[in-house]
């Protein structure tokens, strides 16, 4: 029986063992979609105590600790930063079978060097186990960054964020690369109330008098050069249920001039409207440079309670209705008939979508450009040990499993780079047995450089147009 959290933990042979400790633990992480703050990163925070740091950013523990029957004031509401820990404690003992317990105690263990496993007759222990340490240098928002061996991390920035603080990085010529990725949504937003206050904002921020569609778009492009000019490569959008039904830009233009009206439009025009800025963006994004990713098939707007107590990002969405890929086909279509399809990453929430979003990486493609459109990792609730495998075994079956862009943390939280931790162990694992029952061969060079791609190169060749190639880590690639 191997010990837990040893060197074999997810390791069930000796060469899956031998491909993460030889070739994958010590690779540098590239988060190319994250939700870290990027102020906590730019000011290298110090955090009062291991339940500001560990448990009141992460939706995924909030989820959890709802499910256990935790009071919502002990979860996101006004009880005390020990209190919030305490229903921690009293939650994680429960959630074996989740990844949870497995990214909890890789945290606990690689961060703060503890064995003992949370629960409520440790927690006073761990609590101040933990806070001593943060107390120290090296535990701040960057140490603990560099701890994990982040070299890039890409945030998720609203069109209107002022990036002060990614100029403020930049500007201090940090080892770390902290790069704005564009969240897209609200430009998309065309039937929210807030639409007209964010056009305002646009325009205010542009000083583009925004009168029509055309002049909405210029002040739009010269948001996307700000971000361009500060690495920005990547863009994402969460297409919840994908729609495509494109109108020519006469007819988008006749229908934006009606919202700026202040009509209603009905669905139909108002899918038509959204259609043409989705494919404008996409012009955008592939006249940059831009890696387009979509995340397809999340129900969020389940509890109205918990949206109103916690807001948009409060933990309590799930998975949506299987979607229709007639649609998002559409869309990469007409991008690649226009010629300006941006390399794409497609993310799908709704596992019984796996092979079919998988199988469509190989419907678009350009010379020269090897994973032009990319079926993503597992993704939010599909992130388990389960989900990643079944993806890693779709991506291979249907598509080219060495091009594949490994994982992402698609996280709020500074310590979940444990996530990375547990994806290169699965995936060691499964190419080492795939070798032990001889569907593989015993080739250390092509494993080694398969390995080391997946779970570094073919992120970072992705990304590194954006800035100069990092120096904190000194990792040649291997070439057969």
């Amino acid at each position: 029986m191997s010990d837990f959290l040893g060197d074999a933990f997810l390791l069930r042979s000796h060469i899956g063992r031998a491909l993460y400790h030889d070739h994958a633990a010590g690779l540098p992480v590239v988060d190319y979609h994250c939700h870290i703050d990027p102020q906590a990163v730019a000011t290298d925070q110090v955090f009062e105590d291991i339940a500001q740091l560990w448990v009141a950013s992460d939706p995924y523990k909030w989820r959890a600790m709802r499910m256990n029957g935790i009071a919502e004031s002990r979860i996101t509401g006004g009880a005390s930063n020990l209190d919030k820990f305490k229903a921690w404690s009293e939650t994680l003992p429960y959630t074996v079978g989740n990844p949870l317990f497995h990214w909890s105690a890789l945290e606990l263990k690689r961060t703060f060097c503890i064995d003992q496993s949370l629960c409520p007759q440790s927690a006073d222990a761990i609590w101040a186990s933990c806070n001593e340490r943060l107390s120290t240098p090296g535990f701040t928002a960057r140490g603990l960054l560099a701890q994990a061996k982040v070299e890039t991390l890409c945030t998720s920035d609203d069109l209107l964020d002022s990036l002060d603080f990614h100029r403020r990085m930049r500007d201090e010529g940090c080892e770390l690369r902290m790069l704005p990725s564009l969240r897209a949504d609200r430009v998309l937003a065309l039937q929210s109330e807030a639409f007209p206050a964010f056009c305002s904002n646009l325009a205010a921020q542009t000083g583009v008098d925004i009168v029509d569609l055309d002049a909405f778009m210029v002040a739009v492009r010269l948001r996307l050069d700000v971000f361009d000019a500060l690495g920005c490569r990547v863009a994402d959008l969460g297409l919840d249920e994908p729609f495509f039904d494109y109108v020519e830009d006469g007819q988008a233009a006749a229908l934006f001039a009606r919202l700026l009206a202040g009509h209603v439009l009905d669905a139909a025009p108002l899918l038509q409207l959204k259609s043409n800025l989705l494919v404008a963006m996409g012009v955008e994004y592939h006249r940059r440079g831009w890696m387009m990713q979509l995340h397809i098939g999340a129900k969020r707007d389940t509890s109205e309670r918990l949206r109103l107590l916690t807001g948009q990002a409060g933990g309590y969405a799930c998975i949506g209705k299987s979607s229709d890929v007639a649609t998002v086909c559409s869309l990469l279509d007409r991008l690649e008939r226009i010629a300006s399809l941006p390399r794409t990453l497609l993310f799908s929430l709704n596992p019984s979508d796996t092979e079919m979003f998988a199988s469509l990486a190989g419907s678009f493609t350009e010379g020269g450009v090897p994973g032009k459109v990319q079926f993503g990792p597992a993704w939010w609730l599909n992130d388990h040990r389960d989900g990643i495998e079944r993806q890693l075994r779709a991506f291979g079956n249907l598509g080219l499993l060495s091009r594949h862009i490994g994982m992402t943390t698609d996280s709020r939280s500074l310590l979940s780079y444990s996530r990375h931790e547990y994806y290169r162990r699965i995936l060691c694992n499964m190419l080492g047995e795939w070798v032990e029952a001889g569907e593989l061969p015993h080739d250390q060079e092509l494993l080694a450089r398969m390995v080391r791609d997946i779970c570094y190169f073919n992120a970072r060749n992705c990304l590194e147009s954006a800035t100069a190639t990092s120096t904190r880590f000194t990792i040649q690639q291997e070439v057969p």
